[in-house]
């Protein structure tokens, strides 16, 4: 049963419903914007910015900070909607769409101004002497948000409060595979006094998505799949916005024969089944040397085997979001054991609840001729495949068209970030996973095909803002006007060779 339908509409619009995929029902039905509604908006958008840019960043830190007390105020409301629209368990809720937006909002409340405050030098060499430099971090004006399913309310609420800093406004459009969550921020944003039209929610689908990259905005910053991702930076491109791209992963974990085998075991079922495996910097490929495989799979496979499903949301792994990304799961599940693979724990859908569950499941034998370990599976799938040392681990590790973000465990913390130094990808967590995303200091991004660009900390919250350098000559005179003359240019040449022909005062003056 597919869990987003299309159904008739009375109107223009284009209608879809919506199910749970714990219970199968029906949570609801929305319209899809217009490209004319979606124009609209974008225009209301603009008027709007004008007022809010002029805001001082004590002015704006305030309005965010009372979003964080409306989202507080109603965590049970999120909690509930997130639970019944993903299928997530209510402690992942709780930690991803209630804790961590509330982190990430107060981060950027506090920090913003710190971050975006003009910044006053001189510039080097000898234009020291007759100029300054002011670098003023301008507004680009309007953010076009288009966010996944995954993380429907911390993957709006992370890059809306970075936008709202830096003086923009936001026409957010949600996944249409969880749509209720964004209606359920916007009310938020209303309880917390935003102005009217600085935060807009327009439901839809690709094409709706589509159409607000075609509706004049000034930035867009994109949550994603791979494939999605080229559109939207491809439509980028044409139209001169500036763009993040924050894609998919594969990303790999690799365990030191020195590890603490009990910790980077839980860390191994953790990282892969964290989130039903549905976030983008997952653990999908497990590197084990072989000198300690037998011992740290024995070790696995206990662990996965206590995990629990249950349609309550109390259990330990939720369910599969979406259909079609059990479909993918169980596509990569069938392609390993077709090629070797073998299952020591779970491995077949759990048939015995209503709605698409997918135990945490524990899979040896792999090898990269295999799709689950080549290709994004966005499952709660723990991957070990064995190796002879950690130079071939890493030689695999980095052998991937993704490169997101990756884990090391050892119990040398300097042969850890040794390690970590010469992983092709992203970020790299050192005896835990990946965390990156969730440190609002730590900047996040992508490399090869999973992203663009960089989101969170000062390189993040600078990418919604234009900077604008002011140069000021501060002499009384005029330099280097016209007329020409020889006698001047004899010495701009003697000028050249006195203070760069010169190591020591070249040194000293660049």
């Amino acid at each position: 049963m597919a869990l987003f339908q299309a159904i008739p509409s009375d109107g223009g619009h284009r209608r879809y419903d919506v199910k749970s995929p714990v219970t199968l029902e029906s949570i609801g039905q929305f319209d899809c914007a217009t490209d004319v509604e979606v124009r609209s908006a974008v225009e209301r958008a603009r008027k709007a910015q004008r007022e809010w840019a002029t805001r001082s960043f004590e002015q704006r830190a305030e309005v965010l900070w009372r979003l964080v007390d409306a989202i507080v105020e109603r965590q049970d409301d999120i909690v509930d909607l997130v639970m019944k629209e993903t299928g997530k368990t209510r402690m992942e809720a709780i930690s991803m769409e209630v804790m961590a937006p509330c982190m990430q909002i107060s981060h950027y409340a506090k920090r913003g101004g710190k971050y975006l405050a003009t910044v006053h030098k001189r510039p080097s060499g000898i234009l020291r002497f007759s100029k300054k430099i002011s670098l003023v971090y301008q507004p680009l004006g309007v953010v076009g948000l288009i966010t996944p399913w995954n993380g429907p309310v911390a993957l709006a609420a992370n890059p809306l409060a970075q936008a709202l800093m830096a003086g923009n406004a936001v026409v957010h459009k949600p996944s249409e595979v969880t749509p209720f969550s964004a209606v359920l921020l916007k009310e938020l944003t209303v309880a917390a006094g935003f102005p009217t039209d600085l935060y807009q929610v327009v439901q839809g689908d690709g094409q709706t998505g589509a159409a607000l990259i075609e509706a004049g905005v000034d930035k867009v910053s994109f949550t994603g799949s791979v494939a999605t991702g080229r559109k939207v930076g491809e439509a980028c491109g044409r139209n001169l916005i500036p763009v993040t791209l924050e894609l998919g992963g594969k990303d790999a974990m690799i365990v030191c024969r020195d590890a603490d085998l009990d910790r980077a075991a839980e860390g191994a079922v953790r990282g892969s089944c964290f989130n039903t495996g549905h976030y983008c910097c997952g653990t999908e490929r497990i590197y084990v040397p072989e000198a300690i495989y037998e011992p740290f799979v024995a070790k696995v496979v206990e662990q996965a085997k206590q995990l629990k499903q249950v349609e309550s949301g109390d259990g330990d792994v939720g369910a599969v979001f979406w259909d079609k990304q059990m479909d993918i799961i169980e596509a990569h599940m069938a392609d390993a054991k077709a090629k070797g693979a073998r299952v020591l724990v779970g491995g077949e859908r759990n048939r015995g609840l209503s709605g698409y569950f997918y135990p945490a499941t524990v899979v040896v034998d792999v090898d990269h001729d295999m799709d689950l370990m080549r290709r994004e599976t966005f499952g709660p799938i723990v991957a070990i495949q064995k190796v002879r040392d950690e130079e071939e681990a890493l030689e695999l590790a980095n052998d991937s068209d993704y490169g997101l973000s990756g884990n090391v465990w050892t119990q040398d913390l300097r042969k850890g970030e040794a390690i970590a130094a010469r992983m092709v990808t992203g970020s790299v967590s050192v005896n835990d996973i990946a965390v990156t995303y969730g440190i609002p200091e730590a900047p996040f991004g992508g490399v090869k095909e999973s992203g663009v660009g960089m989101v969170n900390g000062e390189i993040g919250i600078r990418g919604y803002c234009h900077v604008h350098p002011i140069i000021v000559d501060t002499t009384k005179k005029a330099q280097g006007g016209y007329p020409y003359t020889r006698e001047g240019a004899d010495g701009l040449q003697k000028m050249v060779r006195t203070v760069f022909g010169n190591r020591l005062l070249r040194k000293l003056f660049v």
